[in-house]
């Protein structure tokens, strides 16, 4: 097996190598009492420290949150409702960030908490916001403990699993490699529990493998499933992905040396800009729109974007600067891009073809509903989303 350091050394200091470590619930907490596991995070944190002394710089997103704090307000897993699940992270968020700084102080580095919402990802200025952050974190030597804020999110608005979300860490950082720590040895051909199941190695396209991976674990929030969506967000971004069992000695150092099993996804060689990566690698639909097949065929080669004239459908109640996904009447998805309208100015100007946009509107604006500096037309290597179902026509409002 290949080792990590084949696109530049990691004790160079001015090309240090920017790791992201996500890490589930599953490792961190006993499934028995809900307490930390904190051989597991001596482990961890040990290998870490011998990682930033070779030069590695290190950020960590971590679940488990939810299921330490279960036994503050006397809940269980299965029965726990989403205001109890928000009860326990409230409560459980400070133990696990003791924990964590008690024992990376031993191994002589500090910790930072970073509590992220979906709107922290979605929305660019509070992404760049973000970024800045966790930059200075590591210029400061500090690690800093990515994980969602649990206790303000409800289902609707959550990112929901932290393995896209270490994905979004990945692209924001620019970082090298993400490792995906879980309970097996990494992706298999189908089921790990079927006879004949094979671990695949190395994936180019993650496509190939998304049917055959389903299901989550008993305390997380993803599956296989979701660990290849967030290989595929870090692929575009040009940071391959290791995923492997984390209950291992040196757990990181040994994928870094090819010395245990694991399947590794292959960066992309020419990943896309940082903006058009975030406008691409969606957490949740803001929106979407589906453009008369006319306009749809000429899209790739427009300088024009998308005019709200050519729009059939929308989906969704969408504002100004949300993200759209835009389909063509044969529900494949082209691309994303930036809107210029809210979903209710846009149907009024579709609508009304004929009348100006600033005379409909009352303020100046074109009939321009995506630039196309802020439209990116979507390839083979992006996962599509399906169009909605629940789309409505511009006409009928």
């Amino acid at each position: 097996m290949s080792n990590c350091d084949d696109r530049k050394s990691a004790t160079s200091t001015e090309n240090k190598q920017r790791i992201v470590i996500k890490v589930g619930s599953s490792l961190l907490a006993s499934s028995d009492h809900l307490t930390p596991r904190y051989a597991f995070m001596h482990g961890l944190l040990r290998d870490i420290a011998g990682l930033q002394k070779e030069g590695y710089e290190v950020v960590l997103t971590s679940s488990g949150s939810v299921a330490l704090g279960l036994n503050s307000i006397n809940a269980s897993l299965e029965e726990a409702s989403v205001q109890d699940k928000q009860a326990a992270a409230a409560c459980g968020q400070p133990i696990l960030m003791h924990a964590y700084r008690q024992v990376a102080l031993e191994y002589g580095f500090d910790i930072a908490q970073v509590l992220v919402t979906l709107d922290d990802l979605e929305d660019r200025k509070r992404f760049l916001n973000t970024k800045n952050t966790i930059h200075r974190l590591i210029e400061r030597g500090v690690m800093p403990i990515v994980n969602e804020n649990d206790t303000v999110t409800v289902e609707e608005l959550r990112v929901g699993d932290n393995d896209r979300l270490a994905a979004k860490v990945a692209q924001m950082i620019q970082a090298d490699y993400l490792f995906i720590l879980t309970c097996v040895d990494g992706v298999y051909d189908r089921d790990p529990a079927e006879p004949g199941a094979v671990l695949v190695e190395t994936i180019n396209d993650v496509s190939d493998y998304m049917k055959a991976t389903s299901g989550t674990s008993a305390m997380g929030s993803g599956g296989m499933f979701t660990k290849l969506q967030a290989a595929n967000m870090a692929q575009n971004a040009g940071c391959t992905t290791l995923i492997a069992r984390g209950e291992m000695e040196s757990p990181i150092t040994a994928l870094i040396r090819g010395e245990r099993p694991h399947t590794r996804c292959i960066a992309q060689t020419s990943p896309s800009s940082s903006w058009a990566i975030w406008l691409t690698d969606r957490l949740q639909m803001a929106g979407g729109l589906v453009i008369r097949q006319s306009a749809a065929d000429l899209l790739s080669n427009s300088k024009e974007g998308v005019s709200c004239q050519d729009v059939v459908s929308t989906y969704g109640v969408f504002q100004r600067a949300d993200v759209l996904h835009v389909y063509d009447e044969k529900g494949v998805e082209l691309a994303r891009g930036m809107s210029n309208f809210s979903s209710n100015e846009t149907a009024l100007i579709a609508a009304r073809p004929n009348e100006r946009a600033e005379d409909l509107l009352g303020y100046k604006a074109s009939g321009r509903l995506i630039n196309a500096n802020n439209l990116v037309m979507l390839e083979e290597h992006h996962l599509n989303w399906e169009e909605p179902e629940e789309s409505r026509q511009v006409s009928d409002i």
